[in-house]
């Protein structure tokens, strides 16, 4: 759906879709980026705006330093013919951001795009096969629709939850992934603050990437007041309420889930790993195998048994999921000669010690989180602190559980991990 975007200001009218700022009939100058931070304020008028959301709506790719806002901020009031002593559009809130404080009327014209929504329903498509092939397509289709209407909120929120499946699946750095997440999401509710895609989006964020548990919760909470139907919004809302160790809550929003999409894989597999956190490894292999037969090709069900397997020390199990983990991703047999010839010979002891000498080796061929498991398997609590300490600079999203996952329970009895669960903002269980 196509969007005429206008929003008339004193003797001002800002066409948003049109890139046109006018005044009393005559076009007014802006550089490009001086209309874009215009129109965020005027998206949000009467809303203190701060300067890292300018800052990641207008330049959502870019880094840019804080100054460049007084820049154009100080062009725009030029524009408006705003002086320092009596403001009439633009206030400064010092050391916070900006908000745009005159009355507005605004007017949103739509004309019918029946290829819009074939977009936007094909990224969504895409989307849900939640792989690391699909996810790509997915982005492309969302910048698709949203190149041929800027306006179109649900395009945007689509893209914000494409990117957090970017980061989820390291298609791209995290970091990277999340930032582009935020930019859209924050796009998306300043065009329709009833977007419960976007609400899950930025909860996604606030959760994997500023591990700020608080905040997720309260916009995924959102997210289900509006559509108090959406699968993802009770699965991530039921980890976030995992990550501060109220597991069985946790578990009873994931099921929630399950009520409202049966067949889901990605449903099934955050059951598996509820009960992975709960250390009931038979019912988490099972959930992963029921997320298998829904979807045989699934990119992580079977790496998921695998783990449980290495839980319960059974290491031929785990040593064959394992493989056949690797050979659904295409990693030839020849490949994997090595890893069989390890095992035959050292069993467990000798896969780490084959992991740890590669990584000597290759540097980057390994997160520093699977680093961290590795060195401890083998006893070396200090390179495994290291590694678990450059993870946690790096804001690693998969840390999000570490104060309840099984994978870092050898590391427990170490007093440098109660220091990394205190920089989290995190607590041991109690039981």
């Amino acid at each position: 759906m196509a969007t005429i975007e206008r929003y008339a200001f004193g003797e001002f009218i800002l066409e948003a879709s049109e890139r046109r700022l006018s005044r009393l009939g005559q076009a007014v100058a802006l550089t490009p980026k001086a209309q874009d931070v215009l129109v965020a304020l005027v998206r949000n008028a009467g809303r203190l705006v701060t300067k890292r959301e300018l800052l990641e709506l207008v330049w959502p790719e870019s880094f840019v330093e804080e100054g460049i806002l007084a820049v154009h901020i100080s062009a725009l009031r030029k524009a408006l013919g705003d002086s320092d002593e009596g403001k009439q559009y633009i206030e400064t809130v010092p050391r916070s951001g900006y908000r745009f404080i005159s009355r507005l009327t605004s007017e949103l014209k739509s004309l019918e795009r029946p290829e819009i929504y074939e977009l936007f329903g094909r990224g969504r498509s895409h989307l849900l096969a939640n792989s690391m092939f699909e996810v790509p397509k997915a982005i492309a289709a969302f910048r698709s629709a949203i190149a041929l209407d800027p306006c179109y909120a649900a395009a945007h929120a689509g893209l914000a939850l494409a990117h957090c499946a970017e980061a989820k699946l390291r298609l791209v750095p995290p970091p990277d992934a999340y930032r582009d997440a935020r930019a859209a999401a924050l796009r998306a509710l300043a065009m329709d603050d009833s977007s419960a895609d976007a609400q899950v989006a930025l909860g996604t964020v606030l959760y994997f990437s500023d591990w700020n548990w608080a905040g997720a919760g309260k916009s995924l909470k959102r997210a289900l007041q509006i559509n108090p139907n959406h699968t993802e919004a009770y699965l991530t809302y039921g980890q976030v309420l995992e990550t501060v160790n109220r597991l069985e809550d946790g578990l009873a929003m994931k099921m929630k889930a399950l009520e409202r999409d049966t067949f889901s894989p990605m449903v099934h597999l955050q059951l598996a790993m509820s009960y992975w956190n709960q250390r009931r490894y038979d019912d988490s292999i099972a959930w992963a195998r029921r997320a298998l037969e829904l979807d045989p090709q699934h990119p992580h069900a079977r790496e998921h048994i695998a783990g449980a397997y290495w839980k319960l020390r059974n290491f031929d199990a785990y040593f064959a999921e394992s493989t056949k983990h690797a050979q659904s991703h295409g990693v030839p047999a020849e490949a994997l000669k090595p890893l069989e010839r390890a095992y035959a010979a050292s069993g467990w002891h000798g896969l780490v010690q084959f992991f740890l000498e590669r990584a000597l080796a290759e540097p980057n061929a390994f997160p520093a989180l699977q680093l961290t498991i590795f060195h401890a398997e083998a006893g070396e609590l200090d390179a495994a602190f290291r590694h678990l300490d450059r993870a946690a600079e790096a804001h690693d999203p998969a840390l999000v559980h570490l104060a309840i996952a099984p994978q870092w329970d050898s590391l427990r009895a170490d007093p440098r991990f109660a220091q990394c669960l205190h920089k989290m903002n995190l607590k041991e269980p109690t039981s």
